[in-house]
């Protein structure tokens, strides 16, 4: 083989090893969108249920404040019977002093 011909070979091998890696990283960089894509799913797919969360969350958080209200208003109404016991005792020691 003459110089020329040793290069050309040389060549070749070079342009087939870079066309390998070529489809090596091609195939690689597929593999990479689909990953993205699945995480980018995946991202959706919790956003969506840390939404719906938050929602819940949120309709517990009234629900409570809600039964807070309402044992105050029990709490309120007893107080209320309380002072109206006390003041008709009042009255009643006061018609009663007459």
């Amino acid at each position: 083989m003459n110089q020329n011909e040793k290069e050309l070979a040389t060549f070749q091998t070079r342009v087939r090893q870079m066309i390998l890696r070529f489809q090596e990283l091609k195939q690689e960089n597929r593999d990479l969108y689909a990953m993205v894509e699945e995480n980018e799913q995946q991202i959706e797919e919790l956003k969506a249920k840390l939404s719906q969360k938050e929602r819940d969350y949120e309709s517990l958080k009234m629900a409570r404040m809600l039964q807070i209200s309402e044992g105050d208003l029990e709490g309120a109404k007893e107080r209320v019977a309380n002072l109206i016991r006390n003041l008709n005792k009042c009255i009643t020691m006061l018609s009663d002093e007459k």
